[in-house]
């Protein structure tokens, strides 16, 4: 697939307001969850360092415990997806 060029929906003009942050974070944690849920259902356990061949990853923690740069990646994916039901006109309701 050397031709594929992503074309995500452009958010780049959507403003999440304050309101939303607490979802936000919701989000974020859960999405570390099912990440997590997942590569340990496929075998992995924790590790101080990712290795690949014996399945063992540093992330294998809870969300609260994470370097800031971990949860930062786990943020942007809420954030992103937060925008594009926005974008794609939807109201997100409390």
């Amino acid at each position: 697939m050397d031709n594929y060029l992503p074309l995500p929906i452009d958010t780049s003009r959507i403003e999440l307001p304050p309101t939303l942050f607490p979802l936000l974070e919701s989000l974020a944690r859960n999405t570390h969850e099912v990440w997590a849920a997942r590569r340990i259902k496929d075998g992995w356990t924790f590790g101080s360092a990712r290795n690949d061949q014996t399945k063992k990853h540093p992330c294998l923690i809870p969300y609260a415990e994470l370097p800031e740069t971990e949860k930062a990646y786990d943020r942007n994916t809420a954030i992103e997806t937060l925008k594009v039901v926005l974008a794609l006109g939807y109201r997100i309701e409390l």
